[in-house]
């Protein structure tokens, strides 16, 4: 089989080495517009059962993340002056540059053309080839050349965001709030390397110009959040990414989706497909797991259109739970202020709730308060069902003794 892989983002080249380990003899073009070594981001981040996954897909490349990613186990929330630390689960981070270069590099050792600078262009003719994968990113020029088809929907957030870089190396994930004068604005920050971490700032429309950030230059515009997330940052620089004219490069967050997911032999996969939004940080691991799901669909059925829609299937399915989490993380954020009159503590455990589609609709006290209660009746239901029947019968008749 022909395959064409339009963008060499993580999700088109871990299908291109999949797709050569099920069958050597296939023929695969990754083709990516950006000079090699080039990327937008930072760091991304995963959890551990990401590398699980991938371990059983291909070993190789699987050891090669691992060993280049940093990890966590904590959480720590800034809010206005105070700290609280939680333990969680264990995350990784690894720079998207290094990303990309262990996954293009094995795709290469197997066969497959990489071929940077390639571009395909908005409205042109698609590659000719059996399947053709789009997976490049949210503003696809081969969906969109079929948007009708696919049903596209683009909704944007409310918040404004920036995705930099800093020389602090986090030890936990970390966040910072900071009220000031025209509202509130935050940060989560991780590490992805023993001298960088990924920076994600937020707020706003009303913040977002409030404090002029919506005119300053990137400059000017890094050096205002600085001032504000000096602590945090311990002292460290804010590192952003400029565009041509100088200005920042300041979003709204649109979350996609697509009503069907192939056209003949056109396929979408990872950001063309759909977005999640940044709050949960499963966008790399989606797209890893699409890539999973498509190979997998093309080695169990004979016919490609079979294959498509046995794919289309399953990742629609898988996604809704990680689709709603994510629109409940985003509209936490958009409604943060309900949130900040908690004591920190509680913020931040609210804060680790914010997938909850209870939660908006019951006071954030009583909420908390709720839960508080649930979890301390799971503890007590796993200390009874340890303890066994026979201690339980033994405390059962010290408590009726103690009556008589």
């Amino acid at each position: 089989m022909k395959v064409v892989c339009a963008g060499g983002g993580p999700a088109g080249l871990y299908l291109s080495i999949l797709l050569k380990r099920q069958d050597p003899s296939h023929d695969i073009t990754v083709l990516e517009r950006n000079p090699a070594g080039a990327t937008y981001g930072w760091g991304v981040t995963y959890w551990g059962g990401l590398l699980d996954t991938l371990h059983g897909h291909d070993p190789e490349s699987a050891r090669a993340i691992g060993e280049n990613s940093v990890c966590w186990s904590d959480g720590v929330a800034h809010i206005r002056d105070r700290t609280t630390r939680h333990r969680g689960d264990q995350g990784f981070g690894i720079g998207r540059h290094r990303l990309l270069g262990i996954l293009a590099e094995r795709a290469a050792s197997l066969g497959v053309r990489v071929e940077f600078e390639h571009e395909v262009p908005a409205g042109g003719e698609p590659p000719a080839a059996d399947l053709v994968v789009a997976c490049d990113g949210v503003n696809s020029a081969l969906r969109e050349r079929h948007a009708d088809h696919f049903g596209t929907r683009a909704v944007a957030g409310r918040n404004m965001y920036i995705w930099l870089g800093t020389t602090k190396v986090f030890d936990a994930f970390t966040f910072a709030f900071v009220e000031t004068d025209h509202g509130w604005i935050w940060c989560y920050g991780y590490g992805f390397s023993a001298e960088h971490s990924t920076c994600v700032v937020e707020c706003s429309a009303e913040t977002w110009t409030g404090l002029g950030l919506h005119e300053a230059n990137e400059a000017d515009g890094l050096a205002v959040l600085e001032k504000l997330f000096a602590g945090p940052l311990d002292g460290h620089a804010l590192i952003g990414r400029a565009q041509e004219d100088g200005s920042a490069r300041w979003l709204n967050f649109r979350t996609l989706t697509n009503r069907r997911w192939y056209r003949d032999n056109l396929v979408l996969l990872g950001d063309a497909a759909h977005t999640t939004h940044y709050s949960i940080g499963a966008g790399t691991t989606l797209a890893l797991e699409d890539s999973i799901a498509l190979a997998g669909a093309l080695r169990a059925e004979r016919e490609p259109r079979s294959a498509l829609a046995r794919y289309e299937r399953e990742r629609r399915s898988a996604l809704l739970p990680v689709q709603s989490a994510a629109r409940y993380s985003a509209q936490w954020y958009e409604n943060l202020p309900r949130y900040t009159g908690l004591p920190p503590e509680r913020m931040f455990a609210l804060l680790g709730q914010r997938h909850s589609p209870l939660l908006p609709h019951l006071p954030p006290g009583l909420y908390y308060r709720l839960d508080r209660t649930a979890e301390r009746l799971g503890v007590l239901r796993g200390l009874k069902r340890r303890l066994g029947p026979r201690v339980a019968r033994v405390l059962h008749a010290r408590s009726q003794a103690s009556r008589d």
